[in-house]
């Protein structure tokens, strides 16, 4: 034991002591917690020769440094964090999914997952599929299969299918692009048409994902089959066999597929205005229910889209109401065009704030932070 001379400026009369007082040769003389009550007292001990050990010195002083120390504020990760996560986790998820032993409960979680965030706040989930301008073509396989997915979760649900085929036809679209996923990516940053190798291997993509998914598992029929039928027309124009018996989920997922496609930026080409490709859409399936099921629950303005109010002012739609034609918008310039500091809402169900058209320049959006928009913390996601 190695021990110091005790000082008097360490003692505070009337407080307990934070560690044991010893003499010369570390024998006990009071012990940690003692209080040295009066002046006399503390004059007698210091004569007597007071010593302290040094390591119970330095844990004192640890346990106080410890104290002291502000407590660490864990933030969560707020939603468009969750989302980002959501993407990278599906590429780790699909990318080998052969060295996986346990890849059908891996998907059951990730759908689960995706459920989750869309009962938190949909509108954030549209916004995403919507607001792509700072997107990485290098993700476009996945976050495509994401967003495809949030959209078949939608129409499932307006068209009141029971719980199972909802998950049938969620999970058909996020495996639909199984074995073509990062050709996606390279496809969507290549500024030249499609070549014939790469033509060839999407005409070929959903019968090498259905026996990729049976070799993994996967034995639900209405997953299976939609995928296999996703790019049959029921004209008997589609591929791979050109038939036109074609199951009702697998018509769901190519309006979703394609409607998610459209409305996404490549390098080759910009995205179609979700209002135009809603159009297209609707012409195609000749004002169909599943078309119709879509519109309903998008909106004419749907969460993402740019527009200008009556006022002036310019905004980025951020809710869905009851009105297909109104929506929440958070104004982000006033009404001369100019941007503003703080984000205000506006009602486009008010006369005074109806939107008028939408806005085609959106080099502003690009510099701003959705978290903004929704009033969320810039806080980075938790690791």
């Amino acid at each position: 034991m190695k021990v110091i001379r005790l000082l008097r400026s360490k003692v505070e009369l009337g407080q307990p002591l934070p560690w044991s007082v010893r003499d010369e040769q570390g024998h006990l003389l009071l012990s940690r917690g003692f209080v040295v009550q009066t002046e006399q007292q503390l004059n007698q001990l210091l004569a007597r020769g007071a010593f302290a050990d040094v390591e119970e010195i330095r844990a004192v002083a640890r346990e106080e440094a410890a104290r002291n120390e502000p407590a660490k504020v864990h933030v969560p990760p707020n939603l468009f964090g969750l989302w980002d996560q959501l993407t990278e986790d599906l590429r780790k998820l699909l990318l080998h999914p052969e060295e996986s032993a346990h890849f059908v409960k891996q998907l059951d979680d990730f759908a689960a997952r995706l459920l989750g965030l869309l009962d938190s706040q949909v509108d954030i989930g549209i916004y995403r599929a919507v607001r792509q301008d700072n997107q990485s073509h290098f993700y476009y396989g996945y976050t495509h299969a994401i967003h495809t997915a949030m959209l078949c979760v939608l129409l499932s649900r307006r068209m009141q299918w029971p719980e199972p085929r909802l998950m049938s036809l969620m999970k058909a679209a996020l495996t639909m692009n199984l074995t073509i996923m990062e050709l996606q990516g390279q496809m969507a940053a290549q500024d030249v048409p499609p070549k014939d190798a790469q033509r060839a291997e999407i005409r070929a993509h959903s019968e090498k994902a259905v026996a990729q998914l049976t070799a993994l598992g996967i034995t639900d029929t209405d997953w299976l089959t939609a995928i296999t039928q996703h790019h049959e027309h029921l004209e008997g124009t589609g591929y791979p066999s050109g038939t036109r018996d074609v199951s009702e989920l697998a018509v769901a997922l190519r309006v979703a597929d394609v409607l998610m496609a459209k409305i996404s930026p490549r390098a080759l080409r910009e995205s179609l205005s979700p209002q135009e490709a809603v159009r297209q859409l609707y012409r195609e399936d000749k004002g169909g229910p599943i078309s119709t099921a879509i519109i309903k629950e998008l909106g004419i303005y749907p969460p993402g889209d740019y527009v200008k109010l009556v006022s002036g002012e310019q905004g980025v739609v951020v809710q869905r109401t009851a009105n297909a034609k109104a929506a929440i918008v958070a104004v982000i310039t006033d009404a001369q065009g100019r941007p503003i500091v703080k984000t205000v809402r506006r009602d486009t169900g008010e006369p005074a704030s109806a939107i008028v058209a939408t806005v085609s320049d959106k080099a502003m959006l690009k510099r701003l932070p959705p978290e903004r928009l929704f009033g969320f913390s810039m806080a980075a996601p938790a690791a």
